[in-house]
């Protein structure tokens, strides 16, 4: 504003002043530093814009380089491989928790069979946990990703999956398919702004021979994203925050390696006295020899090489002088950075376990479980709960599940839960101890420490009974209780006085 102020001020001296007098006094009125517009915040621009604005220009720019990282980076791909291993990992185990324990083991199996590649997904190709998978990456570099509920024929149910890039929602799309709805990058909203539907556009695999959109209802879209602010409507690459600081590392660690290179080599130029030496009608004036003159094209130096040199001509060595950057600290600085801007240590992100203990690196998978939590959440509640819902009405619809009065009491045979593939202990000896003294102190149950392992606790209870049997069978002893399977239990009590040779329970 300072071609402004200065016309007014050749206009009326008098406004410019008190215009100036007004600014300094606003400018002593502010209570915030970062309110300020002084000089160190002089090139800061800011402004407050709705979400879908604020993204809509950045979006497919930052979806490309974050593409682009995810080819490329190995810094980008720690943070997404965390991410797959600890939200989806093994998988996610199904348990139906209806009323009726046969119809959930029902379930339970046709759960299994239809997460197959040829059952789950319309192009089989992909298990249902290796879209899941595929899921979580694409989310964290496009920022988000959709499914089709496809009805068709083939398969254990008419009912498959298409996964969808976010790249196929029309952004040209402008008039709505319902009325009183509008069309915002390719989803229709209606005056709450909740999805009515999503204009998916039609084109090859190749990219070419694209046609006109296609409306798609809502409920048979599923579109797995972060929302994070009221106003979003579309996704944001979950890596938009740390992009620019993978790429300066990428390009740090480029030019390390340059330099590296070339301070490795070794360059050798001869250099001769007297330059003419040898020439034809050349070099009159120079010492005559009799010796045959050499050339060099084409000579490398190799390990015990003894060469002679033509009379007169020396070596001068070209050794590129500096000393070797230590690229260390600042890339275990950058990576620090980049695994905080995604919630994570940077243990999680690289790896490095060297300068943690047992105490530290248990506080670090506390801390980045927390994290991981909130896509897991997400990931359960937007996609699982979902496709399980579609599945199970599905079945019934097939007459794959026979279940009287569904329809009436739909929520009570929907009931479930998914348990999560269990983690590796750092120090088993502690995680175990820990584990019991939870259970002693009524901290934890039975059932939770059996989820924990990726276990159903009654499924656990059955399998124990089973090989307790099975030891009593064969006399074998299996925890610290000895059975012999032509006498009765032998307990710490009566095992001593038994005349069988063997030493007391606590030997044994």
């Amino acid at each position: 504003m300072n071609w402004l102020d200065n016309f007014i001020s050749f206009i009326s001296p008098s406004a410019g002043a008190k215009r100036e007098a007004w600014r300094q006094y606003l400018d002593e009125q502010r209570n915030y530093d970062a309110g300020s517009y002084d000089r160190l915040n002089a090139g800061w621009i800011a402004y407050n814009q709705s979400a879908e604005q604020t993204d809509r220009y950045s979006r497919d720019t930052i979806r490309a380089r974050a593409r682009d990282l995810e080819r490329n980076s190995d810094m980008a791909n720690s943070i997404i491989g965390a991410y797959r291993r600890n939200v989806v990992g093994h998988g996610w185990t199904l348990r139906a928790r209806t009323t009726d324990e046969t119809l959930n083991k029902q379930i339970q199996e046709a759960w299994k069979e239809w997460c197959k590649r040829k059952n789950c997904d319309i192009t089989e190709t992909q298990s249902f946990h290796q879209m899941l998978r595929m899921a979580e990456r694409r989310k964290k570099v496009d920022g988000g990703i959709l499914f089709k509920k496809c009805y068709t024929n083939g398969g254990l149910l008419p009912f498959k999956l298409q996964a969808l890039e976010v790249d196929e929602l029309d952004m040209g799309r402008v008039a709505p398919y319902h009325a009183k709805c509008r069309v915002i990058g390719g989803i229709e909203l209606n005056t709450y702004n909740k999805p009515m539907g999503y204009w998916i556009k039609q084109y090859n695999i190749d990219g070419f021979g694209q046609t006109d959109s296609v409306y798609v209802p809502a409920k048979d879209i599923i579109f797995y994203f972060t929302k994070e602010r009221p106003s979003q409507v579309r996704e944001m690459s979950d890596l938009a925050a740390t992009i620019t600081r993978i790429r300066d590392a990428n390009e740090f660690m480029t030019a390390v390696s340059v330099k590296e290179r070339i301070a490795a080599c070794l360059a050798v130029f001869i250099k001769k006295v007297i330059p003419t030496t040898g020439g034809f009608a050349r070099g009159v004036n120079g010492p005559k020899t009799s010796q045959p003159i050499r050339d060099y094209d084409g000579k490398r130096i190799s390990p015990g090489m003894i060469k002679e040199l033509n009379a007169g001509d020396e070596i001068q060595t070209v050794n590129p002088s500096g000393q070797a950057t230590d690229a260390t600290s600042y890339i275990k600085l950058q990576q620090r950075l980049i695994g905080a801007g995604q919630g994570l240590s940077y243990e999680a992100t690289s790896r490095d376990m060297s300068q943690s203990n047992y105490s530290s690196a248990r506080q670090g998978i506390i801390e980045d479980g927390q994290t991981y939590i909130e896509d897991i959440e997400l990931l359960q509640e937007v996609i699982l709960d979902e496709v399980y819902e579609t599945f199970v009405i599905s079945g019934v619809l097939a007459g794959l599940f026979l279940i009287p009065g569904f329809w009436e009491n739909k929520q009570q045979y929907l009931k479930h839960e998914w348990v999560a593939a269990p983690k590796k202990w750092i120090d088993p000896i502690k995680e175990a101890n820990a584990t019991r003294i939870a259970l002693q102190t009524g901290q934890k149950t039975y059932q939770q420490i059996a989820a924990e392992n990726g276990k159903d606790w009654k499924e656990q209870i059955d399998e124990t009974v089973a090989v307790l049997e099975y030891a009593r069978e064969k006399g074998l002893e299996i925890g610290g209780v000895i059975f012999d399977k032509t006498e009765e239990e032998l307990t710490p009590a009566n095992v001593q006085g038994r005349e069988t040779g063997t030493n007391s329970h606590e030997d044994v």
